[in-house]
């Protein structure tokens, strides 16, 4: 299995390459890119199949009898077409801009000189790049959503699994066309296979472009990089059809276009925006000439935003006296609107949470004696839940029980208090530790998923404000909030309200842009409560060790850990599958549906294509006759990129393919199974996070060495209840991985905006 990114190269247009199709995942590395040439990297990483960002497309479709009811996915993005509705409104209403007080010279004052220029029209855009600083956007202001319609809210709470934010491109608002029309689509058809890119591309594009679509993509072929999983190269062969002799490098139509490329590839490995050197240095790599103009025409087109960030948000700005030349140092960053507006409106939230009086539900004496009946770090974390609006909560897996003290606590005192999962695995595990009786109705629990929260699937519904009707909201596997996700949440709790935000900080980041939670705790805003609960056993002490950088070997009496080498992958494969269809269940006593496999990537001699069919062939042989699934094949079902719930195949008929995932009922109509359902007896750690099996088979082909890395091994690990066993082939670069190689970096503004003090 090959995880080396594709390297990026100077690529002329007017060269013909391979008719452009969307890619393939297949590895699961963890998204981000390194310092030196970031975007690069980052577009690499997006475009190299398997990133988890990029798998699943669309949500599920309502189910059962009522075919007219929204999907839970649909439901969900028309809250977020009201939110950034809302967002771009409070920011359309500032009348000027805020100045930052920060001196700049040189590149970055030429910069932003050049946006102040265009967007006041004193200067046309092709004439900027020499005025004064001009200064960083205003946030927008805090409000909350309206509440989402009464047609979205009565989506059931059976349908499986949610949307993740930012999940779908396009996202239609209740009542909206689904897309654009026969003729639309046919227009583009024609324009394709005039300039020799597939015909079966045109849905895509229409649904990118819109009512236009073919007018558009005739005047602009570069339009094509739109779509998910074109590249440049493919893109430019399609303009050199369509333009001829007029197709050139220096094009401002294809710099414009290469230019939100890369900083959507950026999006996809996790940054919210890209330092100004390292989109110049992505952009020369990818054949564009002047790299400052295509920056330059991309923001006076309004196609990204620009900013300044003090490198040191606490440092004093420079005195008046001060010789010429004194200036707080900066950086310069330039970043998508959607991520941008995400960023600001929550820090703007979190700020509001931190500067709130929390409402006084209950008498400090009562938070006290609740306080005082818990033990250890539940009780530092119900005492300051009890005393501020946000809280930060860390630990592993063991600790999870100090937030459900937590949520009984509040709720004893007469709180309306929910918890909100990633995955409905993580709440079923969640459920189980609130000690419910068994004739408690899963409705009747205080905890959702986070999709089913946003979307008014589950929990407690919208008061008439559009706020969340509770008092406090406790998010668990908080590293997987992405900053569109993770501000809809804020900005939708009430005045008064209590966050607390609880997860493990060693495992993988979100799939979506931003590492919010690592965000916070660094930022050190707020209290910030570490559990001293360690996770039990060989595994627990195995994980702990990792977490810190080291790959210990443990006492396992019970054979809580195995250690299987390979020679190669498939020898890996031939291993997997004994261990889960004979080994674990003799030895072990796990069965072989308990029991997950993980590994780094989707492609390959030992990636979860080979490694599913091979399992699918001893456990569930069949023909495949419904798209190449049977009934009882597990499944992992995506429903918005970024997000994966695992399932099992029920049935299929004219309605689409029926699934079970967490005991609820999905239905998956068939133009989208391919594209969103997956075989699921083996999994990547992206896929993995937020769930627990009694076993787990880990496994580490030789050429899995450039995927591995400290928290992808944490988390992967990490998954297994009673017993893990590793299938290992990468000899040295398992331990080199956890002891050198930490999380990837990622670039987002969320610090500077939390140090940054709120004005206007």
């Amino acid at each position: 299995m090959s995880t080396e990114p594709e390297p990026t190269e100077k690529t002329e247009p007017g060269t013909r390459e391979a008719a452009p199709q969307p890619e393939p995942e297949d590895t699961d590395g963890e998204p981000g890119a390194e310092a030196e040439g970031r975007a690069a990297e980052a577009e690499a990483e997006a475009e190299a199949p398997g990133s988890d960002a990029g798998e699943g497309a669309s949500g599920e479709s309502g189910e059962g009898a009522d075919k007219a009811q929204l999907s839970e996915a649909e439901a969900e993005l028309a809250a977020q077409r009201v939110e950034r509705e809302r967002i771009a409104r409070r920011k359309a209403e500032k009348k000027g801009p805020v100045e930052s007080g920060a001196k700049l010279s040189g590149k970055a004052a030429d910069l932003l000189a050049a946006v102040r220029a265009v967007e006041s029209g004193a200067k046309p855009a092709a004439a900027v790049f020499g005025e004064p600083e001009p200064p960083r956007r205003p946030a927008p202001e805090a409000a909350r959503p309206r509440p989402v319609s009464a047609e979205a809210e009565r989506v059931g709470a059976g349908a499986g699994a949610g949307a993740n934010s930012g999940g779908g491109a396009g996202a239609n608002g209740v009542g909206s066309p689904v897309g654009p029309g026969p003729e639309v689509i046919e227009t583009v058809r024609r324009v394709l296979a005039e300039g020799g890119a597939p015909e079966g591309l045109a849905p895509q594009v229409a649904a990118a472009l819109g009512e236009a679509a073919g007018d558009e993509l005739r005047a602009d072929p570069w339009q094509l990089l739109r779509v998910p999983g074109v590249r440049t190269e493919q893109a430019d062969g399609f303009a050199r059809a369509l333009l001829g002799a007029q197709c050139a490098p220096d094009d401002e139509r294809r710099g414009r276009a290469v230019t939100v490329w890369l900083l959507e590839q950026a999006a996809l490995a996790g940054h919210t925006a890209l330092e100004m050197p390292a989109l110049t240095a992505a952009l020369a790599q990818r054949g564009v000439p002047d790299t400052e103009a295509a920056v330059q025409s991309t923001i006076a087109e309004a196609e990204a935003l620009v900013f300044q960030d003090a490198i040191d948000p606490t440092a004093p700005e420079p005195a008046e006296d001060q010789e010429e030349g004194a200036e707080r140092p900066v950086r310069i960053l330039v970043g998508l609107e959607r991520y941008a507006l995400a960023e600001e409106s929550l820090a703007d939230g979190l700020a509001r949470l931190i500067n709130s009086v929390p409402k006084a539900d209950g008498s400090a004496e009562d938070w006290e004696r609740a306080a005082a009946s818990a033990k250890g770090s539940a009780a530092e974390l119900i005492r300051a839940t009890a005393a501020h609006g946000l809280v930060l909560h860390t630990g592993g897996e063991a600790s999870v029980a100090e937030p459900a003290a937590l949520l009984e606590a509040a709720r004893s005192l007469g709180l309306r208090a929910w918890a909100a999962t990633h995955s409905p695995l993580g709440l079923a595990r969640f459920e189980a530790l609130l000690g419910s009786d068994g004739d408690a109705t899963a409705a009747a629990q205080p905890v959702v998923t986070v999709a089913g929260l946003l979307s008014g699937a589950e929990g407690p519904g919208r008061d008439g404000d559009g706020a969340f009707d509770l008092d406090v909201l406790v998010v668990l596997d908080a590293p997987q909030l992405d900053v569109e996700t993770a501000a809809l949440l804020v900005e939708s709790l009430p005045d008064g309200a209590r966050l607390v935000l609880a997860g493990d900080p060693a495992v993988l980041w979100s799939a979506g842009p931003g590492r919010v939670f690592a965000d916070l705790l660094a930022a050190r805003i707020c209290p910030q409560v570490a559990s001293r609960t360690p996770d039990p056993g060989p595994l627990g002490e195995l994980v702990s060790g990792i977490g810190i950088g080291e790959l210990n070997k443990v006492e396992a009496p019970g054979k809580e850990v195995v250690i299987v080498p390979v020679r190669d992958a498939g020898e890996a494969v031939h291993r997997t599958v004994q261990l889960v269809a004979d080994s674990v269940p003799r030895a072990i006593g796990v069965p072989a549906e308990e029991t997950q496999v993980i590994t780094p990537g989707h492609g390959g001699a030992a990636g979860t294509r080979a490694l599913n069919a091979a399992l699918k062939e001893r456990l569930n042989p069949g023909p495949g006759r419904f798209g190449g699934f049977d009934p009882g094949d597990r499944v992992a079902y995506s429903p918005t990129p970024g997000r994966t719930v695992p399932g099992q195949v029920v049935k299929a008929d004219a309605d689409g393919l029926h699934l079970t995932c967490a005991g609820r009922p999905v239905v998956v109509p068939k133009e989208r199974v391919e594209q969103s359902v997956r075989h699921g007896w083996a999994l990547t750690a992206h896929q993995a996070v937020g769930g627990r099996w009694p076993a787990v088979v880990v496994v580490l082909p030789g050429d899995a060495a450039q995927a591995l890395s400290r928290p992808w091994v944490y988390t992967a690990f990490g998954r297994a209840v009673r017993h893990l066993s590793v299938v290992q082939g990468a000899d040295q670069a398992l331990p080199r991985a956890v002891a050198e190689i930490p999380a990837k970096p990622r670039t987002t503004r969320l610090p500077t905006l939390l140090a940054t003090p709120a004005t206007g």
